[in-house]
Order: C-alpha cells, then sequence, then structure tokens
C-alpha cells in the first residue's frame, strides 16, 4: 500500500470468533476491500488480531465510507449467507447516531419507499415508488442549529438514513449529496467568534455526521444474541460538546 493510501485511523476488532468479525470502523475507510487509492478495512486488518494474512471475510450489510462505527463481516459461507439474510429481514439491528440539520420537533417514524436515481446517482425517498422502508428516530439532544438523534432502520437498506432524512427536510448536517453542508464550522454559531489571524478556522468535523453505535444479530453458529458497541469518535464528541454550548 503506498503512502497515500495509507490511512491515520485504525479499523478495531469489537468481536472475533471462527463466524463472526465486528469491527469498528474509522469515517474515511471502506468497509470492504480497498481501491487503488482508498483503504479498506480487509486489507487494514490482514494478519492483525489472530487473523489469517490471507483471509477474505466479508462484509454482511453497508456502511458509508465516510461514516464511522459497527461494521459485521463474515467468516465463512454459510455464516455470509445468514449474516446478509438477517440485515435484510430486520432480525440484526443496528442503532445510528446521527447529527441533523434544524431542530426536529419530537421523536417518530419516516415510512417511505426507496428507490436508486441513476441520473442523481442517489437513493431517494418516495411515496410511491420503489422498496418500502421504516426509520424510526429519538431525539437525543438539540444543540445549536441541530439535533441529535438515535435511529433505527427496519430491514435496512443503502442510504436509507441519508434519503428518509433528508426527505423529512433534516438531512445530515454534513452531507452536501443530500442537502447538508459540507462541513461544521465553531464560527457558524459561536457569538462573537473571533477568527486567528495566524491560520484558517478548522471545521468541528467535516465527514458525515453518522456514527453506527451499535449492531445487534444472532450468531449464525449457536443462536445466541450478538451486540457490539462502538463509542463515539473524538470528531463528533467534539462537535457535539462545542455545539452543545451555543444552543
Amino acid at each position: 500500500m503506498s503512502a497515500s493510501r495509507r490511512p491515520q485511523r485504525v479499523a478495531e476488532i469489537l468481536h472475533v470468533d471462527a463466524e463472526v468479525l465486528a469491527v469498528d470502523k474509522p469515517a474515511g475507510v471502506l468497509a470492504g476491500p480497498g481501491t487503488s487509492d482508498q483503504a479498506g478495512v480487509p486489507e487494514l486488518l490482514s494478519g492483525k488480531g489472530g487473523l489469517p494474512e490471507d483471509e477474505r471475510f466479508e462484509v454482511t450489510h453497508r456502511l458509508d465510507e465516510h461514516a464511522s462505527g459497527v461494521v459485521v463481516y463474515a467468516r465463512s459461507v454459510a455464516g455470509k449467507r445468514e449474516l446478509r439474510a438477517q440485515f435484510a429481514d430486520g432480525r440484526a439491528q443496528t442503532t445510528y447516531l446521527a447529527l441533523v440539520s434544524g431542530y426536529v420537533q419530537a421523536d417518530g417514524e419516516i415510512d417511505l419507499s426507496l428507490y436508486y436515481n441513476k441520473r442523481a446517482g442517489l437513493t431517494m425517498a418516495s411515496e410511491r415508488r420503489g422498496t418500502p422502508a421504516t426509520t424510526h428516530y429519538r431525539i437525543v439532544e438539540r444543540v445549536a442549529g441541530n439535533t441529535w438523534l438515535e435511529c433505527r432502520p427496519l430491514c435496512e437498506r443503502t442510504g436509507q438514513l441519508r434519503a428518509h432524512l433528508a426527505a423529512i427536510g433534516h438531512p445530515l448536517t454534513v452531507d452536501l449529496a443530500y442537502g447538508g453542508g459540507d462541513r461544521v464550522l465553531l464560527s457558524d454559531y459561536k457569538p462573537g467568534y473571533r477568527p486567528s489571524a495566524r491560520r484558517e478556522e478548522r471545521p468541528l468535523i467535516d465527514r458525515l455526521t453518522l456514527h453506527a453505535a451499535s449492531v445487534s444479530l444472532v450468531h449464525p453458529a449457536s443462536g445466541a444474541e450478538l451486540r457490539c458497541e462502538a463509542p463515539l469518535p473524538r470528531d463528533m464528541r467534539a462537535t457535539l460538546k462545542q455545539l452543545g454550548r451555543w444552543r
């Protein structure tokens, strides 16, 4: 791997056994195999944490490159089949934490179908077209100009949270593709902010404000419940702390 592809963040192993591997994926790293100019979790973990160097463990659900949090991989063909089925039919549940634009008024449910718009290259929400999809959300905290939500998609689809949140007028705070911004700057919220004359203001966060906080599933071999949790990364903690001061 070239120096330009070597990420500064590290993917942490949350759980590993003969069938299942769960990882805390940092933002900026692909959940699947890497490309010529972007690293992926499988290659970063190759030969680490007791994993064989040549093992091709496979991702069983999706998490955007620019989001962070729990990703689950299968270590066998049978495990891959079973885990993918669980994510498809809702037996496996992912809980997300999301910072969204504006003040959400109350806890709620989004029940809108999803379809892929080839021209836009995006998943879109619709009342009449596409595959049925439901997302439950709960307000955790309102901060300056934004709301911190806990979101639980049922039978999670590709792009579901980003499309659903945008459809109700509260896109992820950082998500240009779906109507959010490109970064969060303290100067946009702090009264009397004084910029430094020596250096440009650094954003509090400049990636998708979305974190997969936990995944609960049924272990494909033992049948026991398996729950894996990923702590909130530093950039999201810092953003919440700062915005919480300027409600």
